[in-house]
């Protein structure tokens, strides 16, 4: 089936039927309705490329994110094409992996989609070498790039961010003031996000005790189990510490598990923080206390200022947000 089929039996014109496809206002609301029930009796779908190159716009967006099983990612992403669909629009998702040339191929193939924005989930998009983000900032050339939880200054780029330095900048400080003298804290990763926050923690430890114990820090798989079996293989090679500074749920989580293996008793004698506030953090024993990053408002905001980008309002390159510190279970705040 296709226009013609539509015009012929709802009795309209076909430039009829191409304005109430392409939502123009002039036409009548009783004969909008008609060629609606015809195109659904018929099950006519419209061309979106076809529509796209009248409108001079897909109304479609393209999403990118590493990995949409990490329960972060798997949440700002629900956020986005919800707040997507308030706004009219639909969205190309492509769950990319970490190897660069994977990031590069899709962002490509969005762009062959005629999509009109480009939302990338997550500071895993930006690389340590600068000179491999370059694809990100051509792209940008074409159609506005839209960046969660990192940060180019560049033209048509707009991020918005978590201010992750100093959410664990102050919760460190926190523990210190406790009197936690042996802080561990556990990472992913070295990405935008992952420097930021490890940069809080080293910088609140300088500025107490003057120099930094590098086996305090370590990087861990984000696998409950791995981090389980990464902090047993520490704790029994000597080295001990009083609280667990995590850079993700997921890790303090398997750091919860590992105290219970070793009867260490949760916060009394070691106490746990995570990050991102997900739902591992009350589906524990004890329950987590954690840093939240907001990822809705994260998400909402993105898409508020996508929405003002495409109609051709100021945004600022980078909207950054504060985090909350919710408190649970495993630490005695």
């Amino acid at each position: 089936m296709n226009i013609y089929d539509v015009s012929e039996k709802a009795g309209v014109s076909i430039a009829t039927v191409s304005r109430v496809i392409n939502g123009n206002s002039n036409v009548s609301e009783k004969t909008k309705q008609k060629v609606l029930a015809v195109m659904e009796e018929i099950g006519y779908t419209p061309n979106i490329f076809a529509r796209g190159l009248g409108l001079n716009t897909m109304k479609t967006i393209g999403i990118m994110c590493a990995d949409s099983s990490d329960p972060f990612l798997a949440n700002a992403i629900f956020y986005i094409e919800r707040e997507l669909r308030k706004n009219g629009y639909d969205s190309f998702l492509c769950c990319t992996g970490y190897e660069l040339k994977n990031k590069q191929n899709y962002l490509n193939l969005l762009l062959s989609k005629r999509v009109d924005a480009i939302i990338l989930v997550g500071s895993q998009f930006l690389e340590f070498n600068k000179i491999d983000n370059q694809y990100i900032v051509e792209a940008a050339k074409e159609i506005p790039i839209m960046l969660i939880n990192g940060h180019i200054n560049k033209p048509n780029i707009f991020c918005t961010l978590c201010d992750d330095y100093q959410a664990t900048y102050d919760v460190t400080n926190q523990l210190l003031e406790q009197g936690k003298k042996d802080i561990l804290y556990l990472y992913t990763s070295k990405s935008y996000s992952g420097i930021q926050k490890l940069n809080g923690f080293k910088d609140a430890l300088k500025e107490t005790i003057q120099t930094i114990n590098e086996d305090y820090i370590r990087v861990c798989p984000s696998n409950i189990s791995e981090a389980k079996d990464l902090l047993l293989r520490i704790y029994d090679s000597g080295l001990h510490f009083d609280a667990i500074l995590a850079a993700e749920d997921i890790l303090a989580v398997g750091a919860i598990k590992f105290a219970k293996a070793k009867n260490i008793k949760i916060p009394d004698e070691l106490s746990i923080i995570g990050y991102n506030n997900s739902l591992l953090s009350v589906c524990c024993e004890p329950e987590l206390t954690s840093i939240d990053n907001h990822v809705e408002t994260l998400s909402v905001t993105t898409v508020s200022s996508l929405m003002r980008v495409l109609n051709g309002q100021t945004v600022p390159n980078k909207t950054s947000i504060s985090s909350d510190l919710i408190r649970r279970d495993t630490s005695n705040f």
